[in-house]
């Protein structure tokens, strides 16, 4: 899918406001490596303007078959030029380009592949920097540690990379180690969107409660004990989930700053598609396992595993789901839990005040007291739920129509001043999922999905 002018022209003009408030914010500032930051970005702006306009000019001297291939050629090299600079950046500016990568409805589809390289390959660390952080988080140099280690990462993240290695009693691990300085360089990514130059292109997208509920989350996964009790967490309540698998935490060989796990087998998603060349029924049986391991944790589990990128998902040849990356996790409030509890209510919608109830625990009382408002967002949310759980025959997420009406729904709510922070991390999985669901072109019999959700059921 490929965008037009006028939506190229929208990002570039975005992006030069950025660049100059990001400039404008790092003068004078003392930290040298936020300074740095920010001129990177700022320069990553200005320099995608530049391109921007050099590609309307010589837009006037081609025909419109031209001008369609240099679309794509400019979408394209636009796309490795952010890539490249967010993959070098790394932490929280680098999630945001995760973020974007599986954002299939909205970019065209060259931008998205170029992204997708986000998702597991940024640079890594030189093998003398990775000892030293090993060393600097646990006290030893891994060959003092490990039986073998492989100094080559299989894996590099926004936060840190992942390395093969095999302990002395024998078993084969993988170990995370964390860039070094990573959690005050989030932190003045944060500085850098609340500066005074950029409030009101943000709040166009979120409020100061969202901004600051991502920081948050985003500074828990430096925490690498955390996640480790989340590993535990999700590894004892999605026991009943047998296709599911969870690494096991090696507590003897992990503190906050590395962490070691069991090694998972299986492809990254986006490999399994892209080279394992599945079959419609295996692209539909995966599909109908992540659209039931989601729904497994909003209902019984409370908790939700927020960062469903195609790498945090290991597919082995039976069709087994290997989830890893724990860093993300979302634990929802009562609040969000009831309103769980009263979207499954046959009458949310009819009901008078089921739907105020509806309205007031997903928006807050400012939109669930304006009747109109409330009304609008509430038809958004019946027609993506009928589109997803409605329908009687097998649901085509390989139909783009489904994405448009998520995205409509969530600009709505941004819109509306309506997004309530605990959604910044439920939204940002739900739509990370219908994306991966696109991209396996998975066709889902939602309504039996939801019916093996009983924890009675036998065939889970």
């Amino acid at each position: 899918m490929v965008k037009q002018d006028k939506d190229v022209e929208a990002s570039a003009e975005e992006l030069e406001v950025i660049a100059r408030g990001l400039i404008e914010m790092v003068v004078g500032d003392k930290d040298n490596t936020a300074v740095r930051r920010g001129l990177r970005m700022g320069k990553l702006g200005f320099g995608l303007a530049g391109s921007y306009l050099g590609y309307h000019i010589q837009n006037l001297f081609l025909g419109e078959s031209q001008r369609a291939e240099r679309r794509k050629l400019f979408n394209a090299l636009a796309a490795l030029q952010v890539r490249e600079e967010l993959q070098s950046l790394k932490g929280p500016i680098m999630k945001l380009g995760q973020m974007l990568s599986m954002q299939s409805q909205v970019l065209p589809e060259e931008v998205v592949h170029e992204l997708a390289n986000l998702q597991m390959r940024a640079p890594a660390m030189h093998s003398t920097l990775t000892r030293a952080q090993f060393k600097g988080g646990y006290g030893k140099f891994p060959e003092e540690v490990f039986e073998q280690f492989t100094a080559e990462p299989f894996a590099a993240a926004s936060l840190g990379q992942v390395h093969r290695a095999i302990t002395r009693t024998g078993e084969q691990v993988a170990v995370k180690i964390q860039y070094p300085a990573i959690r005050s360089a989030i932190e003045n990514d944060f500085k850098l969107l609340r500066s005074v130059s950029l409030p009101a292109w943000l709040t166009r997208f979120a409020p100061e409660a969202v901004i600051a509920e991502l920081e948050a989350g985003i500074l828990k996964e430096t925490d690498y004990i955390n996640e480790g009790k989340n590993i535990d967490f999700f590894r004892e309540q999605l026991r009943p989930l047998a296709y599911v698998k969870i690494p096991k935490v090696f507590w003897d060989l992990t503190s906050d700053r590395v962490l070691t796990m069991s090694f998972v087998l299986g492809q990254p998603l986006s490999d399994f598609i892209s080279k394992g060349n599945p079959s419609a029924q295996m692209r539909n049986e995966i599909g109908s396992r992540l659209l039931a391991l989601f729904a497994y944790q909003l209902r019984h589990v409370h908790s939700l595993h927020a960062d469903p990128h195609p790498g945090n998902y290991l597919i082995d040849g039976s069709g087994g789901i290997g989830l890893v990356d724990f860093g993300c996790v979302k634990k929802f409030s009562p609040e969000f839990i009831e309103l769980g509890r009263v979207f499954r209510q046959p009458d949310w919608y009819t009901s008078k005040e089921r739907s105020y109830q509806m309205a007031r625990l997903t928006w807050g009382p400012k939109v669930a007291n304006r009747p109109r408002v409330a009304r609008r967002l509430l038809d958004g949310v019946k027609d993506l739920y009928d589109t997803v759980f409605g329908a009687r025959a097998p649901v085509d997420f390989g139909d783009p129509n489904l994405l448009r009406k998520m995205v409509h729904l969530w600009t709505e709510s941004i819109r509306s001043k309506g997004v309530n922070p605990e959604f910044a991390f439920y939204g940002r999985a739900e739509m990370g999922l219908y994306n991966v669901l696109h991209q396996l072109r998975a066709k889902i019999d939602t309504a039996s999905v939801l019916a093996t959700l009983d924890p009675t059921h036998k065939e889970m």
